[in-house]
């Protein structure tokens, strides 16, 4: 059953449930952090429509830079705008930044410990028809692993903008990752959001259910599907939102372990670095108990529709089914 206590979207079941791009709600998050705070600046690097960051260059265009094809120079502009006070936030698509301005952003931003906020579009192999060398499946390894960082993965447009207004208050490295296509408006102006905090979208607080699904980014929603499947088949199950990969909320992670006793990861990401080696890293410590992760299994993207490619690479809604029923297998 949803958790009332997350206030999410009361039509989150229907058929026809409204859906707008992840990346949306960082252009809207943009505008608002920008209104807040005078600091915030923004650049892109050739692709502001797609970012929505263009939804910033109208109403601030004396803030805003367009860096062009130069992720480097992105990374490297951004740092020294925030040597001098400024709270720049970066876009383009995740597998050119951080992809490939990872040196630029480990050595200039996080190493100095500069406020930059990253945000990377397009992540997953959802971007589909873009092909294997658009698709980043690897951003949030190369990420989280970076002292100083915090990684964040939002569910919906709405959790995104959410994160994106926290971002510019934290004075810290931050790394946003965006979907392309339209997701499932899961949540809601009033759903409780927390920095380093993940929020029980499905089941009821302390107890127990049969297995637990930790999901993040666009695939929560395919979560939340599955678990209303497997209480029809009389299985129950939780599913616990992660929108803050780090720092990962492990009181949350821990206790939904200790009420499941078996747990499936599911993100659209490789699966080795990806949230579910967070998972796993933070219960081996804590409380081991078996799991399935959902993901890329060490293979490079395609072109293909975005339900073609969540099929084949094994993120569709039946593998994540399979996978609950599995481990409930495994559990001691």
């Amino acid at each position: 059953m949803i958790n009332n206590s997350q206030k999410l979207n009361t039509k989150l079941f229907d058929k026809k449930v409204e859906q707008v791009p992840i990346r949306s709600g960082f252009g809207d998050g943009l505008v608002i952090a920008g209104e807040k705070n005078p600091q915030v600046v923004g650049l892109c690097a050739d692709l502001t429509e797609s970012t929505k960051m263009n939804l910033f260059a109208d109403k601030f265009p004396k803030r805003f830079v367009e860096i062009g094809v130069a992720e480097q120079n992105l990374a490297g502009v951004a740092s020294g705008m925030s040597a001098m006070g400024k709270i720049p936030f970066i876009s383009s698509y995740a597998m050119f930044s951080p992809g490939r301005n990872w040196e630029q952003i480990r050595t200039t931003i996080c190493y100095n410990d500069r406020p930059v906020v990253i945000a990377g579009s397009h992540a997953g192999v959802s971007v589909g028809p873009d092909g294997g060398t658009h698709q980043a499946i690897e951003d949030i390894a190369i990420t989280r692993v970076i002292p100083n960082m915090i990684v964040f993965s939002p569910c919906d447009h709405i959790e995104a903008r959410k994160v994106t207004i926290a971002s510019a208050t934290l004075g810290k490295p931050v790394y946003i990752r965006l979907a392309r296509e339209k997701t499932p408006v899961m949540t809601t102006d009033e759903t409780p959001f927390e920095v380093g905090g993940a929020q029980l979208f499905y089941g009821e607080e302390m107890k127990k259910a049969d297995v637990g699904i930790i999901a993040t980014g666009a695939l929560v929603y395919r979560a939340l599907q599955v678990a209303e499947t497997l209480k029809k088949e009389n299985i129950s199950a939780k599913v616990l939102n992660i929108a803050t990969i780090k720092p990962l909320d492990v009181s949350g992670v821990t206790e939904i372990a200790k009420t499941c006793g078996a747990i499936v990861t599911v993100e659209e990401h490789q699966i080795a670095g990806g949230m579910g080696s967070a998972v796993a890293e933070a219960l081996s410590q804590n409380f081991p108990v078996p799991i399935e992760f959902i993901g890329v299994h060490d293979k490079f993207g395609q072109s293909g529709t975005q339900d073609e490619l969540l099929e084949h690479y094994g993120m569709s809604e039946t593998e994540i089914l399979n996978a609950c029923k599995k481990v409930i297998t495994r559990k001691v």
